[in-house]
């Protein structure tokens, strides 16, 4: 499951001719996190700023989102938190530079990043949705993932066993017709990324390192 990744950036906004994003969101995103998002409006595309984790209509509080950063596409119509969404085709993507997933290396799990080769932002297949809590108005969104265990990078990630996912990208060149789709079967855009286009790293988190006041005495 991806949990964590980093947006695309400025400058990846521009190689790919994306309209401009009004507004400033984290260079990283876990859960409940806020990202952009773009989307088919009624005459282009927009963008618009969204939780990472969807908040179904019926919530009553934001903490689902934690559980629901990440959506099999196998489900989407029997699970009660997307399925409103997939019925009225609310699909978007989530551009970004990088998803991080976890690999386990002598059973530690070990935080590995997943990017394309040639820096490259790209599209992680996504469901969105607005809700109404507490006269507050919440967009937000899921990562549609799909099956991984045939995958020759992906499914080396995640606990052992047999159950591998992977999100779903979707190349630059379908982009218009995801953000169109009208059917709540998804599965012709249900394909494993090339792995080709693809590297993947071990990416341990920065340390944050805090100075003592006997190191700072000095400054």
């Amino acid at each position: 499951m991806c949990a964590n990744f980093k947006p695309l950036t400025l400058l990846q906004l521009q190689q790919l001719h994306l309209p401009n994003i009004g507004f400033s969101y984290a260079d990283e995103v876990y859960p409940m996190g806020m990202c952009p998002l773009l989307f088919q409006a009624e005459q282009q595309m927009e963008w618009r700023e969204v939780m990472f984790g969807l908040v179904p209509k019926w919530a009553t509080d934001l903490g689902i989102a934690k559980r629901t950063y990440n959506a099999r596409h196998e489900t989407i119509l029997q699970k009660p938190s997307f399925q409103a969404s997939a019925l009225k085709y609310k699909f978007g993507v989530i551009p970004v530079t990088e998803f991080y997933e976890s690999k386990y290396i002598e059973n530690k799990p070990q935080r590995w990043g997943v990017r394309r080769q040639d820096g490259r932002a790209f599209f992680i297949a996504a469901l969105y949705e607005i809700a109404k809590i507490d006269q507050q108005i919440i967009r937000s969104a899921s990562m549609l993932t799909m099956d991984a265990i045939d995958h020759p990078m992906m499914k080396d990630f995640h606990e052992p066993g047999d159950v591998k996912r992977s999100v779903i990208v979707i190349p630059q060149q379908h982009l218009q017709a995801w953000l169109n789709w009208k059917n709540p079967n998804i599965q012709p855009f249900v394909e494993g990324f090339p792995v080709e286009e693809f590297i993947c790293q071990h990416a341990p988190k920065e340390k944050m390192i805090k100075l003592s006041p006997q190191l700072n005495m000095f400054e």
